[in-house]
């Protein structure tokens, strides 16, 4: 049973959430915001640690066309950025839909708007752990 972290990496904000491979299955943890334009590391380091997760699962947006998105790029340097500072292994997953997912789950719910991301980040690890 290996148990993971996934991120859905924004430049603003970025959800995380926890999963395990024993039971397919993820929750979501939180969203942080930026600091200064960059990702909150001290608040990251803290997750990876309290969790200390096997590998990590940042979302890789992709258009419904195939090709990477625009934001795809930013997501690959915060997976290099990951994986460099935590020495763990980093996976990519197609993230595609799952913010519309997340809405769905959340409904009309303006004070749930917070929860967003990390519930796009639990959709990402939950795909990528199915199709492991």
């Amino acid at each position: 049973m290996a148990t993971l972290l996934g991120f859905d990496y924004g430049p603003a904000k970025i959800g995380i959430a926890v999963g395990q491979t024993l039971t397919g299955t993820a929750t979501p943890l939180t969203t942080l915001r930026a600091v200064k334009q960059k990702p909150d590391w001290g608040r990251i380091e803290h997750l990876i640690r309290e969790w200390d997760p096997q590998a990590l699962v940042v979302g890789l947006p992709f258009n419904m066309d195939d090709t990477e998105a625009d934001p795809a790029p930013g997501a690959r340097r915060f997976a290099r950025q990951l994986e460099g500072r935590f020495r763990l292994p980093v996976h990519l997953a197609d993230e595609r839909l799952t913010s519309l997912e997340a809405k769905r789950t959340l409904g009309c719910k303006p004070k749930k708007i917070e929860q967003l991301d990390a519930i796009a980040a639990k959709l990402i690890l939950e795909t990528w752990l199915c199709e492991q």
